[in-house]
C-alpha cells in the first residue's frame, strides 16, 4: 500500500497542505500589505488575531475532517464490536476505504462471517448430539466434578424422577467445603459408589444397580479436560427382564435336570435290581418292570409337556379356532373324571348360570386341556370325602360377553404367599411333597395360562390353606380383533 493512502499518510498530508497554505498566504498576501500600511503595533496585533482566527478556523474544518474520516468509522467499529458480544453474529461493517480503517473492517467482517459458521456448526453439531441423545433408548446422566447433573436424555430425566425420592447420603469426598448447598441437582444416590469409583481410579466403571426392584446395567466414563477429571456420564440400561429371564434359565435348566434325574435313578436301580436277579419271583419281578413303566411314562409326560411349553410360548402352536359349544365339553370333561372320583370317594359338582355356553373363537382340544389340568390338580390335592364342583356362565362386561368358569375343591389350599408364583414353570407351592407322590410335573399350571392367553382370556386364583382352591377363568365370547 502506497504511503498517500494510509491513515498517516493522511495526515501527513493534511498537515503539509496546511502549514503550505499559512505560508503561501503570509508570503504572497500578508507581508507586502503589513509592510505598505501598517505602521504601529496595534495595527500589526489585530493582523495577527486575523491570522489566528483564520488558522484556528481551518484547524476546525480539518478536525471535522478527520473525525468523519476516523472518528466515526471506530464508532461504527465499536458498535458492531458490542452486536456480535450481543450474539448478532450477522453485524457486518460497510466501510469502503482504502486505509487501515477499511483493512480493519474488512478483517471485523471476516472475523465475524468465521465466527458465524463456528457458531452455526457449533449449534448444528449441538443439535445432532442433542438428536443422538433422544434416540437414545438408554438413559444418559452427565455430572460434573462434584456430582451435580449437568445433562440428561429423556430416558435419563425419567430416572432421575423415579429415583429422586431415594435417600440421599452425605458424600465428603464428593463435593468440598462450603459446596454442599449446591443449586445443581445432585447425581441419584444409587450412581455416587460407581461415580467415586471413576474419581478415584480415572478409568471406565461398570455395574449392576438394583433400585425398587429392578437391575439397571450402568456404565460410567470419565470426562476429561486438559488431562483433568472434570466429571462423568453414566449410560445406564434397564436389564430386569434380562436378569429375571435368565435366573429363569438357570432355575429351568436346574428343575428339568432334577424332574428328569429321579425317575431315570428310578428305572436305572429297578432294572439293575432285574439284571442282578434279585426279584426271586415272578410278582417281584412284574412289581420291578411296572415302576420302570411308570417312571417311562412320567418322563414322557415332562417331556411331552416341556415341548407344547416351549412351543406355546414361541408362538408356534397349531390352535385352529372354530365355534365351540362349551357346555358340551364341559360335561365331556365332567363323564371322564366322574369315575375317578367315584373312585377317590370325592363328590364332583357340575353347575351352569345359562342354558346355552358357547366361544365363537376358540380351540375345543386346548380348552379340554385346560380344564383337565384344573381337575388333575384338584384331584390331586383334594382329599376323601370333600367336594369339587365346576360352576360356568357368561356375564356381561364392558369389554363385551365374557365367559366365566370355576373350578373349586376343597384340598389343602395355596399360602397366600405362593399364590403369585404357581403358574411359573416347575413351582412348587408345597415345598415338602414328593413330585412321584403327586405324579405331576409341574408344568400344568404354565400350560393352562399359555392357552388361556392364546385365547385373550385371564386367568387367577384364590386359595385359603385348609379350606381349598378357587381357579376363575375369563374368555371372551365374541371373536377379539
Amino acid at each position: 500500500m502506497s504511503l498517500w493512502r494510509t491513515l498517516v499518510g493522511k495526515l501527513w498530508i493534511t498537515i503539509i497542505c496546511l502549514v503550505a497554505c499559512v505560508l503561501l498566504s503570509l508570503g504572497l498576501f500578508l507581508l507586502p500589505f503589513i509592510d505598505t500600511n501598517f505602521t504601529n503595533p496595534g495595527a500589526i496585533k489585530r493582523l495577527f488575531v486575523i491570522a489566528s482566527m483564520i488558522g484556528f478556523s481551518l484547524t476546525t474544518f480539518f478536525a471535522l475532517f478527520l473525525f468523519t474520516k476516523i472518528t466515526q468509522p471506530m464508532q461504527q467499529l465499536i458498535k458492531a464490536t458490542d452486536s456480535i458480544r450481543k450474539g448478532k453474529y450477522h453485524t457486518r461493517l460497510s466501510l469502503r476505504t482504502t486505509d487501515e480503517i477499511g483493512e480493519l473492517a474488512s478483517a471485523f467482517n471476516h472475523m465475524a462471517e468465521e465466527l458465524e459458521n463456528t457458531i452455526r456448526s457449533l449449534n448444528h453439531e449441538k443439535e445432532h448430539l442433542a438428536s443422538v441423545l433422544r434416540s437414545m433408548n438408554d438413559a444418559v446422566i452427565t455430572l460434573d466434578g462434584e456430582g451435580s447433573v449437568i445433562l440428561t436424555n429423556p430416558p435419563g430425566d425419567q430416572i432421575m424422577k423415579s429415583w429422586g425420592d431415594l435417600p440421599e447420603e452425605e458424600e465428603e469426598g464428593l463435593v468440598g467445603k462450603g459446596q454442599h448447598d449446591r443449586s445443581g441437582t445432585l447425581a441419584p444416590q444409587p450412581l455416587l459408589p460407581l461415580f467415586r469409583s471413576v474419581l478415584n481410579q480415572e478409568g471406565d466403571q461398570s455395574s449392576n444397580v438394583h433400585v425398587k426392584q429392578g437391575v439397571w446395567s450402568v456404565h460410567m466414563a470419565p470426562l476429561t479436560a486438559e488431562s483433568e477429571i472434570r466429571g462423568a456420564v453414566a449410560v445406564l440400561r434397564d436389564v430386569t427382564e434380562e436378569v429375571r429371564l435368565e435366573k429363569m434359565r438357570r432355575d429351568f435348566v436346574a428343575n428339568v435336570s432334577h424332574e428328569i434325574r429321579t425317575p431315570l435313578s428310578m428305572m436305572q436301580g429297578y432294572s439293575e435290581a432285574l439284571l442282578d436277579g434279585i426279584a426271586t419271583s415272578p410278582t417281584e419281578s412284574m412289581e420291578l418292570v411296572q415302576v420302570i413303566h411308570d417312571e417311562s411314562l412320567r418322563m414322557g409326560r415332562l417331556v411331552r409337556d416341556l415341548l407344547d411349553l416351549a412351543r406355546m410360548e414361541a408362538g408356534h402352536t397349531d390352535t385352529t379356532m372354530r365355534h365351540v359349544d362349551f357346555r358340551a365339553l364341559v360335561e365331556r370333561v365332567y363323564r371322564k373324571f366322574a369315575v375317578r372320583a367315584k373312585d377317590n370317594a370325592i363328590a364332583l359338582n357340575l353347575e351352569f348360570r345359562n342354558d346355552e355356553l358357547y366361544l365363537k373363537e376358540a380351540n375345543e382340544d386346548r380348552l379340554e386341556q385346560v380344564l383337565t389340568n384344573l381337575l388333575d390338580n384338584a384331584f390331586r390335592h383334594t382329599p376323601e370325602g370333600a367336594n369339587i364342583t365346576i360352576i360356568a356362565g357368561t356375564v356381561k362386561r364392558t369389554s363385551g360377553l365374557v365367559l366365566e368358569v370355576s373350578v373349586q375343591d376343597e384340598g389343602i389350599g395355596i399360602p397366600s404367599e405362593d399364590l403369585p408364583y404357581i403358574f411359573e414353570r416347575f413351582y412348587k407351592a408345597d415345598k415338602a411333597r414328593v413330585r412321584g407322590e403327586a405324579g405331576g410335573t409341574g408344568l400344568g399350571l404354565s400350560i393352562v395360562k399359555n392357552i388361556i392367553e392364546a385365547h385373550h382370556g385371564s386367568i387367577h386364583a384364590e386359595s385359603e390353606v385348609g379350606k381349598g382352591t378357587v381357579f376363575n377363568l375369563m374368555l371372551p365370547v365374541e371373536k377379539v380383533q
